[in-house]
């Protein structure tokens, strides 16, 4: 469970401008515009978030509030406390729809619009922050997002561990089909390039070795190369020797539309994991 200062990583000593820079810094993470297309469930989880936030930024930049609320902790309470993990607040902070005069925006719009952008900081620029707290939240909607098409597609499978994958699946075959579905291999990356497509052959290449199953690698990131790229990066991984056995495939995904660039001859079950994805 987290505190008022925890939740804006702040210590007992902040400044009120420390109080802003953080909160600024925070909110940025569950702007609208970043969790838009990440499906229900996580635009409310930041909605939660902001909410949490601005209750948090409320009470410590009133020197009232904070006094108060410095004295509950002192006498061992945790007034206002979160979840570490994005789940419901406890108690729900009772924010009023719109944060401090400071800021001038709604809460749900997460992101101050009078005041300057915050310095960088001794762990990274505000931005480098921000970019990672909004990578964690795709990533994590990405994968359940990955497993529900999994699921719907295969019914039932099997996980195993192939790093650097999030998620590797080896699904049941249905008992009525002579040929085994392929192995779907699954990677959340930020920049969707050769580099990453390179680095995802390389390692799903090394599976052991199953010649009744072919290989189906889906490399899924927010920002994703030109298609001239990822075609002639394919191709090149296509001319090394494959010693997991069976065909291997490569699909690079945008996280952003779920469009994907599709070689010519993927299996059938490409195009229907792809469907799925788009309708989750």
């Amino acid at each position: 469970m987290k505190t008022y200062y925890e939740l804006l990583e702040l210590t007992a000593t902040a400044t009120l401008d420390d109080i802003k820079r953080n909160f600024r810094r925070e909110i940025a993470k569950y702007h609208p515009d970043k969790v838009h297309h990440l499906g229900t469930e996580f635009q409310e989880i930041a909605a939660v978030k902001a909410a949490a936030l601005t209750q948090a930024y409320k009470t410590l930049s009133d020197e009232t509030l904070r006094a108060e609320y410095d004295e509950l902790l002192r006498g061992g309470d945790r007034p206002g406390a979160v979840t570490t993990q994005g789940g419901p607040v406890a108690p729900a902070p009772a924010v009023s729809p719109r944060p401090p005069e400071d800021h001038g925006r709604h809460a749900s719009a997460g992101r101050p619009s009078s005041e300057p952008a915050a310095p960088p900081t001794a762990s990274g620029s505000v931005f480098q922050q921000d970019r990672a707290g909004a990578s964690n939240l795709i990533l994590r909607a990405t994968l359940i997002r990955f497993r529900q098409a999994l699921q719907s597609e295969f019914g039932s499978y099997e996980e195993t561990r192939v790093d650097p994958f999030q998620v590797a699946c080896i699904p049941k075959p249905p008992f009525w089909k002579l040929k085994l579905p392929p192995r779907v291999l699954g990677r959340f990356v930020e920049q969707v390039d050769a580099a990453a497509l390179n680095e995802s052959w390389t390692a799903a290449s090394r599976m052991k070795k199953d010649a009744q199953r072919d290989i189906v690698v889906f490399v899924m990131g927010p920002a994703v190369a030109p298609p001239g790229e990822l075609a002639a990066a394919i191709a090149e991984q296509r001319k090394k020797p494959m010693a997991a056995g069976g065909k291997l495939t490569l699909v690079p995904v945008s996280t952003r539309s779920w469009s994907a660039h599709v070689p010519t001859d993927a299996p059938p079950v490409v195009k229907s994991l792809l469907e799925r994805l788009k309708s989750a």
